[in-house]
């Protein structure tokens, strides 16, 4: 592999970190299924605690995954994936033009 793909894929791991554990995964599909919800409105959709929910939010929101909007005394999560399927666009690229 190239050293274009490998700085790549290092800027990609922490992606690859966040999105390793099922419950992220599954929050993260349920609001590009859903659009804009509330905290309390995703901790409905598990078996999770509010806390636990909000855990893998703030990790989420930390990665660009996600974003937040305040209204009112409400926040709302929604799926923010553009900047994030922007580099993974990339590493394909890169390795593709590296490796094949």
């Amino acid at each position: 592999m190239g050293q274009k793909a490998i700085s790549i894929f290092q800027s990609c791991i922490p992606l690859f970190q966040v999105l390793s554990d099922n419950h992220r995964q599954a929050i993260l599909l349920t609001l590009s299924e859903k659009g804009s919800m509330t905290v309390n409105e995703i901790t409905d959709q598990f078996s999770l605690s509010r806390p636990a929910i909000s855990h893998h939010l703030k990790l989420l929101l930390e990665k660009g995954l996600i974003s937040v909007e305040q209204k009112g005394t409400q926040r709302y999560y929604s799926a923010s994936l553009t900047s994030s399927v922007a580099l993974l666009k990339e590493l394909v690229t890169a390795m593709e033009e590296e490796c094949l």
